[in-house]
């Protein structure tokens, strides 16, 4: 089975950068097991399509504009998630609508899908994320975790020499 764990967002825009941040930060703590493959997506969009073909899972993490608070998460499966990129928070999330939708029409769209967002306080340009969010990103990257275990994916911790 392949999947794709997928970080999108603008670390120059504030909170719109807490998906690229927890990617980074799995792939400094975590070895993953062969087939897993964990991606800075940045604001690519469909300069990733390339890395859909053969996908069975994609796990996303994003800011999401859901209308909670700052700091609320979100999860996201199947077709909701081009329904949530359709309140446009950023430039990236317009890629991400096309690339899931040019993925669909080439028949690599991945048979399962999820997203794990945060609702941000700001998507202004900054290189911190705010206070609400930034309190949320361990809480996140604990939810994508569990989301792969659920999957049957147990990354191994890497250890500090």
């Amino acid at each position: 089975m392949a999947v794709l764990v997928l970080g999108i967002g603008n670390l120059i825009m504030t909170d719109d950068g807490i998906g690229v941040r927890v990617v980074q930060r799995l792939a400094a703590s975590y070895r993953f097991p062969s087939g897993v493959t964990v991606v800075d997506g940045g604001t690519l969009g469909l300069d990733l399509l390339p890395m859909m073909e053969g996908v069975d899972r994609l796990l996303i993490i994003d800011a999401v504009e859901t209308g909670g608070a700052p700091g609320t998460l979100v999860r996201l499966a199947g077709d909701e998630i081009p329904v949530a990129f359709r309140t446009k928070l950023s430039p990236h999330q317009m890629g991400l609508q096309d690339l899931l939708a040019v993925a669909e029409l080439q028949g690599n769209l991945p048979g399962e899908m999820v997203l794990w967002g945060v609702q941000p306080e700001s998507v202004e340009v900054g290189m911190e994320l705010t206070a609400a969010v930034a309190a949320r990103e361990e809480l996140l990257e604990d939810e994508v975790l569990a989301e792969l275990a659920g999957w049957g994916i147990a990354p191994e911790p890497v250890t500090a020499p």
